[in-house]
């Protein structure tokens, strides 16, 4: 490539609320590509490359939703969330990281030791030119965990949760505790019983904002359902035959109730 050639690049534009701008291609939506950014962008906005995105560079940048006004473009804002059920699996997957780095360049544009503001040193680094403190993308550990109690299992309703559906006990790691402890302290928590023989199943990056989620599953040891109110709406073990409506397969959730469903664990 000739020195003063640009490069096609994959364009990660988030609009406010995790909205990402997806082109849609006859049944088929897709992230755009393109030499320049898609949009006219205002002119002091931050463009970060984030990776690769099959075979070419991939960007993101943040874009106030009026700056799109006026402009004529076909591009179709969706929750992030939502993209999963429309685009590629990798497009998805480098959009979530492309979220996680925006929101983490939002955040840190002042040092939260001294209150100057940080100069970007490389690609998750940031620097304050005062004291010196360094900040990189925080990400929040959080944990989930199946409850086996022979051929049925415990699904909870949280009160945050979008939708009816009823998913798995889970919540956010404290300082000074394993993610062992953390899953027993939050079943106890929300649920009053104890659990016994827990393993490790996997984890997902959890761009919402920025965390990541990592799976256990277990047995139900002994004790009554007691919901921490303000924490659940609901919660029972579910027979196998007859379940009610689960998480989307966007979630670890889903991958431990299939497992359970197809006696992997």
């Amino acid at each position: 490539m000739k020195q003063d050639e640009k490069e096609l690049c994959g364009w990660f534009i988030f609009c406010p609320k995790q909205q990402l701008l997806l082109v849609k291609d006859g049944d088929r939506f897709h992230i755009p590509y393109s030499v320049e950014p898609p949009v006219q962008l205002p002119a002091d906005t931050p463009i970060h490359t984030v990776g690769e995105i099959l075979g070419h560079p991939a960007k993101a940048c943040a874009l106030p939703l009026e700056a799109l006004t006026g402009q004529n473009t076909s591009f179709i804002p969706t929750d992030l969330r939502a993209s999963y059920d429309v685009l590629p699996l990798e497009e998805y997957q480098c959009a979530g990281k492309a979220s996680q780095i925006l929101t983490w360049d939002k955040n840190s544009r002042f040092c939260p030791a001294c209150g100057t503001p940080t100069t970007q040193t490389g690609p998750i680094t940031k620097r304050c030119p005062h004291c010196g403190q360094e900040i990189y993308p925080r990400i929040s550990p959080a944990v989930i965990v199946l409850i086996k109690k022979g051929d049925s299992v415990l699904l909870v309703h949280a009160r945050n949760f979008r939708g009816s559906f009823k998913g798995l006990v889970a919540g956010f790691l404290e300082p000074g505790e394993t993610l062992e402890e953390c899953v027993h302290r939050e079943v106890m928590e929300e649920t009053g019983i104890r659990i016994k023989n827990l393993k490790y199943f996997g984890s997902q990056p959890w761009p919402y904002p920025s965390g990541i989620m990592v799976g256990y599953y277990a047995e139900y040891e002994s004790g009554t359902i007691k919901l921490q109110d303000e924490e659940l709406s609901a919660g029972a073990f579910y027979h196998r035959d007859h379940l009610p409506e689960i998480p989307k397969k966007l979630s670890i959730a889903r991958k431990l109730i299939d497992a359970w469903l197809n006696n992997e664990i």
